[in-house]
């Protein structure tokens, strides 16, 4: 899911073309909101979930391996029918927002299906007090095979661990408390009505219109937008200290040392891999975000930018509008260039109206891939504007689409992935289908052009993002000490972006309040970082993947990657490819690739 990939160009479509994109069709999920299937599905859940009580709480110590497997089966049945009914309430919502009756279906699905969670909350908890010398021998047992690693993963949150009441208080208190202060933003913003000389749009449009090629055009969208969030800043700092007071809490309750503990637990990864992550990119900034900026202000014949520059397109950028079809054959073709069974997954979503990219109000900003359920498959939501970084937004969702798909065979327990992992495969996608355009391309001076909006790309994606992660950890822990106050979260906003984007920046004072319209922030905390995570991976094992000579190979193994699921950690999963994200010095090897591209921009 990628909902910080917000739509950077200007709308090139006609309104022919516009009304041609296709809107998804969600009735493998459910036919509407009224569907009767829904209650019946309730219905069995309740029933199952009270019966799968009744058997097993209290006795899972007692069961044999087998009997433990056919129990963890029974209680992965049961996850996937909520599964289903939240995956539908959730892309109904993303749809459109400003029907307040998507707003209530969704609430109403939260609570309802939380209400039936706890009954079968004591299962996990119970598991985990399973000591590790009894588990140990009930997994001699073949029938346990499948779910090893779901009950090694499980038991990393042993520590944090608390008794079944207080567990089902925090689970039960959600839908009131982080859940519904995320749908007061979705819905505050997806309101949100901007004037641009003198056109009203959606926030989503006005961003957009940050990447027009008439500078006039840009610091008009940018104020509007900065005027937006300040008429709104008090409402968003109030979520945002409210989301973080109520984080903290968990937080202490579970003993997690640090505001994203939690965050690198459920990504399987070690917090020292995370740290060397971080300190990279932040040591980087000179040789990337800095110098790289410092080249486009020259090339815009510009002594200081405007942060209303940064995503600019170059002078002689005559970027054409692109059609959904021609869309669709250059993913298509480019996919099925590295693998021609990886482009036989994609393809259903074209040919099924899995994907939604037409433009409306109401529908959420950026763009997104759900992975639904195992029984079901994934649904992409995104804003088609015409422009080739939708091309590459699209080309990026697919990628996850195609992981979640391959994914699925491993059921509703180890088929999703942890977020670091789950970026590597819409990044390679995207990858794919850049060097496929690259290649095609014949004029010196396109490619010089394709190539910075590579780079750009590559920094929203990692330096942007790691500056969003220092944002979140200088918030989270000062917030620790009292509610922080719009100004200073400005500052803090401020601070960061100076030194992320360096000194070929003049940063206005209305860009302060830019913080606020970053939906991670509020959705899912810490969750940023994962994009650096995924883009230097991907960089690492697209050299591998060049340097090949059996490209079939590789294409195989990348498949069967893909295939693993939440099965495998990162380690397991990139050992056959001779990558180690433990080791610092791989961090830089991504870091390079983005380097050597701003050493060619120098020389051209």
């Amino acid at each position: 899911m990628d909902q910080n990939r917000l739509a950077r160009h200007p709308e090139g479509l006609s309104n022919g073309d516009k009304a041609f994109l296709p809107s998804w069709d969600l009735t493998d999920l459910y036919a509407a909101p009224t569907d009767p299937r829904i209650e019946a599905d309730l219905k069995q859940v309740q029933d199952g979930a009270e019966q799968f009580a009744a058997r097993y709480q209290g006795r899972l110590a007692a069961l044999s391996g087998a009997e433990l497997a056919e129990a963890i089966h029974a209680y992965e049945s049961l996850q996937e029918i909520p599964g289903r009914i939240m995956s539908y309430a959730v892309l109904l919502f993303s749809a459109d927002s400003s029907i307040p009756a998507h707003g209530q279906f969704y609430q109403t699905m939260a609570e309802r299906v939380t209400a039936l969670g706890t009954k079968t909350l004591f299962f996990t908890l119970e598991l985990n007090r399973i000591s590790d010398e009894a588990l140990a021998g009930k997994l001699q047992d073949k029938a346990l095979a499948h779910y090893v690693s779901w009950l090694r993963d499980l038991r990393v949150f042993l520590p944090h661990q608390r008794e079944d009441m207080i567990e089902q208080l925090f689970m039960e208190k959600d839908v009131t408390g982080h859940s519904a202060w995320t749908r007061l933003f979705d819905e505050t913003i997806a309101g949100l009505r901007l004037i641009v000389n003198g056109d009203e749009l959606t926030l989503s449009a006005a961003l957009n219109k940050l990447s027009d090629s008439d500078r006039a055009v840009r610091k008009a969208a940018a104020k509007a937008v900065a005027k937006a969030m300040e008429q709104n800043e008090k409402l968003f700092a109030l979520v945002l200290n409210t989301i973080a007071k109520d984080k903290a809490i968990e937080d202490e309750w579970h003993a997690y040392p640090h505001p994203w503990s939690f965050r690198n637990r459920a990504n399987m990864v070690e917090d020292e891999v995370v740290n060397a992550l971080v300190e990279a990119v932040k040591s980087s900034y000179g040789r990337l975000s800095h110098r790289y900026y410092v080249l486009k202000a020259k090339w815009l014949g510009l002594e200081k930018l405007e942060h209303w520059d940064r995503n600019a397109p170059l002078p002689a950028d005559a970027d054409k509008p692109i059609s959904w079809p021609e869309a669709r054959d250059i993913v298509l073709n480019a996919y099925g260039g590295f693998s021609p069974e990886l482009a036989e997954t994609i393809k259903p979503f074209f040919d099924k109206n899995w994907i939604d990219a037409a433009l409306r109000p109401g529908k959420a900003g950026g763009a997104f891939s759900h992975s639904t359920v195992p029984s079901a498959h994934p649904y992409v939501l995104m804003n088609f504007h015409g422009k080739t970084r939708d091309v590459m937004t699209l080309a990026h969702e697919l990628g996850h689409g195609a992981h979640q798909s391959l994914a699925a065979r491993q059921g509703y327990l180890l088929a999703s992935t942890p977020l670091t992992l789950a970026e590597t495969a819409s990044v390679f996608g995207e990858m794919l289908t850049f060097r496929s355009l690259l290649d095609a391309e014949t004029d010196p001076a396109r490619r010089r052009i394709m190539l910075a909006q590579k780079v750009e790309d590559m920094l929203n994606t990692v330096v942007r993002q790691i500056a969003f992660h220092e944002f979140e950890v200088a918030f989270h822990t000062e917030r620790a000490q009292g509610e922080i106050l719009p100004e200073r979260i400005s500052e803090i906003w401020l601070d960061v972006q100076t030194r992320s984007l360096g000194p070929a920046f003049n940063f206005t004072e209305d860009y302060r309040t830019f913080w606020a319209y970053i939906s991670h922030f509020f959705h899912s905390p810490f969750y940023v970082y994962a994009y650096a995570f995924g883009d230097c991976l991907v960089n690492a094992l697209y050299a591998v993947y060049q340097e090949t000579p059996d490209k079939e190979a590789f294409a195989a193994k990348y498949r069967e990657m893909l295939a693993a699921g939440g099965a495998k950690r990162h380690k397991e999963l990139l050992a056959p490819f001779g990558l180690d994200a433990s080791d610092p010095a791989f961090w830089n090897k991504g870091l390079d690739v983005i380097s050597g591209f701003i050493d060619e921009l120098e020389n051209a």
